[in-house]
């Protein structure tokens, strides 16, 4: 077994049976590589890149063969040597990744297999007070409130928590009150165990907020949390410190008894804290990464009673993304070990990185090896050229080439991530992907006309031609039509556009090319200017199988433009991602597969066979035939079967027996499969997908402040997002006044440039 697929599955919940039998329901699932290379570090950092967690906040187990009834944990080397050889005869094996339970449940109280060690019960109806009073959190702000509320400065007592907004003590909602009283049990007794000290900062600050009372700390690092109530004389304390060996935190020592009233004896309206605040905003960004700062602010005051400023919000939201993501400037220096590592664990893959003069980003190219395998092997000679913005706070544009399988899927080939979409950057993708595919058969680049590709393509791909992409053609055409009344036909005229791209014969096209004539004179005069040759089916002289467009890879790469902004190493992660579960997707979907041809193709032909019996077919001489539509009055078609043409001029368009060749075909008894082209065939699919895209471990990627060598500094700062201010040009008939000398009386100039001596 060299490598073993795992299907990693998180979310769901377990379900157990009469018997026992445990089965999981629910969740997603991604798909990974591990071999008997793999450490359990990477494993453990590739499942947490994948599923946006902690390393330190998930349990990775699985199965036994035959026995769904115990869980096992992966914790060690040993114990992924474990698992392989015990599933070393599978092509895939699940594992369940679970989260542990946040530091506010105990085993004691909620079932868990996450649980690495047994903890006492908690306490929760021992504790003594001799006030009880409930301030809640996430409610409206009183009349007597301040608001807004700001930030109070950090010097005045730097113990305790710095206080950023009143919480009021009245409460709105039952839904309000799920949120005080969950922030309540955030410390639930003596022998709670939280994951890290974070989780214990978090925890008090969220339960002194619910339970009305000031926290200071009098110890605070890596090893040990000890507080107390900040009122003098009150006997609450707390102190928790680091189990050994481990990074797990728990609460040794505990009294739990006020006598200071909960800090009204100080503030009547306890006050949220900075890091609790900016604890809600990362938790909601990482929820949903798409909020705006406008949208959290507003959460906030309606779940909380805290108003905040636009401002503070987008300084806490860049910070948590930063925290969350990784820094958006080290990601630009991490890029030359991504290079190396990509190739290291991807042998065959092209990387490609260019820097400008000053050490900042130019341009990166990739091209991974099951991308260029599965396209040599599977695909059609067909790439489709296309362009895309990147959510960044840096300059940086998406190029990419994308080829289409034989079931219609989108198969991405290359990509590349440049500073600016230009003539140069894309001859220069081209040429990187010329160096991927040097021996390939000529190919046909969908693509813009005004991209600077046409000379590009012809000089770097020899013998390969160059279709403009209809789409784009059409937008020129909106922009260069001019006339009073062009707004109203404009879509006639791109209908008919359509229609003679489409159109396989060249009668056709001129039928279409007609009509627009009689609609506007300056269209079809612009039509013909426009190069039928590199658009038009009927006047192509290369294969692009009845394709017009070249926007096929946005339905791969549409999820980019849903996302935040992130550093650029994180893009291209997530990326690799998806073409990894893409192709392991489609692999094994194929492997269940019957018929020669893949389903979408299959279902094609089918309804054609059906569609022939009203057609009639006569022998015309030799190998031709003339196939007549009895439900019709147009024009007998004439087919050759050896020559794989038909009149209609379809069949030669894609490769595929048009309706009246399979007409033929079934008169004369020939098997149509034999003239389907092989790139629709099952047997192509698969290879498409035979190769795999491996893991990329992250266990000794650098990190900041790790050398001192900057490599490759970002490329600059995106422009600020708005119209630019414009110049007021003055019309033509406004005449602008002269100067006047005060010195001299002249005109043409002023005084400060008056050459007269007075």
């Amino acid at each position: 077994m060299s490598t073993l697929i795992v299907i990693c599955q998180s979310g769901g919940k377990f379900s157990s049976a009469s018997d026992g039998s445990l089965s999981y329901v629910g969740g997603d699932a991604h798909a990974i590589s591990v071999s008997r290379e793999t450490k359990f570090d990477e494993l453990r950092l590739e499942i947490a890149e994948m599923w946006k967690v902690g390393t330190d906040s998930m349990t990775i187990k699985y199965f036994l063969p035959n026995n769904k009834r115990t869980l096992i944990t992966i914790s060690s080397d040993k114990d992924v040597q474990s698992f392989l050889d015990f599933h070393g005869n599978s092509g895939t094996v699940d594992v369940f990744v679970i989260k542990n339970e946040s530091s506010t449940a105990l085993a004691a109280d909620t079932p868990s297999t996450t649980e690495a060690m047994p903890v006492p019960p908690r306490k929760r109806s021992t504790r003594k007070r001799v006030v009880q009073q409930e301030y809640p959190l996430n409610v409206t702000p009183v009349a007597q409130a301040p608001a807004p509320a700001f930030l109070s400065s950090a010097s005045e007592n730097p113990g305790q928590f710095n206080s950023l907004a009143t919480v009021p003590s009245e409460i709105q909602s039952d839904g309000q009150m799920k949120r005080v009283k969950l922030w309540e049990n955030c410390i639930t007794g003596l022998h709670q165990q939280f994951n890290n000290v974070c989780e214990v900062r978090d925890a008090l600050r969220k339960y002194s907020i619910a339970q009305g009372f000031t926290v200071k700390f009098k110890k605070n690092d890596s090893m040990r949390v000890s507080a107390k109530c900040s009122v003098d004389g009150c006997p609450w304390r707390i102190f928790a410190s680091r189990l050994s060996t481990t990074h797990l935190f728990r609460i040794k020592r505990l009294n739990e008894i006020h006598t200071c009233g909960n800090g009204t004896s100080t503030d009547s309206h306890p006050r949220a804290s900075k890091k609790v605040v900016e604890g809600i905003v990362k938790e909601k960004l990482r929820d949903s990464p798409n909020v705006k700062p406008k949208e959290i602010a507003n959460q906030i005051q309606q779940e909380f009673g805290i108003e905040l400023r636009y401002s503070q919000v987008r300084r806490w939201m860049e910070a948590a993304t930063e925290e969350i993501q990784g820094s958006y400037k080290e990601a630009y220096n991490q890029l030359p070990w991504l290079r190396e590592k990509i190739v290291e664990t991807n042998p065959g893959t092209v990387v490609s990185l260019n820097t400008r003069e000053d050490q900042s980003f130019h341009r990166l190219f990739i091209a991974f090896h099951a991308s260029l395998h599965g396209f040599q092997s599977g695909c059609r000679p067909l790439l489709f050229l296309d362009t895309m913005s990147l959510q960044s706070k840096y300059q940086s544009e998406l190029l990419t080439a994308a080829a289409v399988d034989g079931n219609y899927g989108i198969f991405p080939v290359a990509f590349g991530v440049v500073d600016v979409v230009n003539d140069d950057n894309w001859h220069w993708f081209l040429v990187q992907l010329k160096s991927a595919l040097p021996t390939f058969q000529p190919i046909t680049f969908v693509a813009d006309r005004q991209m600077g590709l046409k000379q590009s393509i012809s000089v770097i791909f020899e013998n390969s031609y160059h279709a403009y992409c209809l789409r784009y053609l059409s937008e020129e055409l909106k922009r260069d039509l001019k006339g009073p009344c062009i707004h109203e036909i404009i879509g006639t005229i791109i209908g008919y556009l359509y229609d003679a791209a489409y159109a396989p014969t060249r009668d056709a096209f001129g039928k279409c090319i007609e009509s627009i004539r009689s609609i506007s004179p300056e269209a079809y005069d612009w039509i013909w200017q426009s190069d039928p040759g590199n658009w038009a089916n009927s006047y192509f002289l290369g294969a692009r199988y009845n394709h017009i467009t070249s926007g096929i890879a946005e339905s791969f790469y549409s999820w980019l433009a849903e996302l935040t902004a992130l550093p650029v190493i994180k893009i291209i992660e997530t990326i690799r991602h998806k073409l990894m579960e893409l192709i392991y997707t489609r692999k094994v979907e194929s492997d269940q597969w019957v018929t020669r041809l893949t389903p979408s193709l299959e279902d094609k032909l089918q309804k054609e066979i059906i569609n022939t019996q009203s057609l009639q077919v006569t022998v015309s001489d030799g190998n031709t035939f003339k196939v007549h539509d009895i439900r019709s009055a147009v024009n007998d078609n004439d087919v050759k079967i050896d020559a794989w043409v038909c009149s209609c001029g379809e069949w030669q368009l894609t490769g595929f027996p048009c309706l009246h060749a399979v007409a033929v075909l079934l008169h004369i008894h020939r098997d149509v499969y034999d003239y389907c082209s092989k790139y629709y065939t099952t047997e192509a699919f698969r290879l498409t997908y035979s190769e795999s895209i491996k893991p990329v471990p992250t266990v000794d990627k650098p990190v900041l402040g790790e050398s001192s060598e900057v490599q490759v500094n970002p490329a600059p700062l995106r422009c600020v997002s708005g119209s630019p201010k414009k110049r007021r040009i003055r019309s033509s008939g406004v005449v602008k006044r002269p100067l006047h000398c005060s010195r001299c009386k002249g005109e043409g100039h002023n005084k400060v440039s008056c050459n007269v001596v007075s």
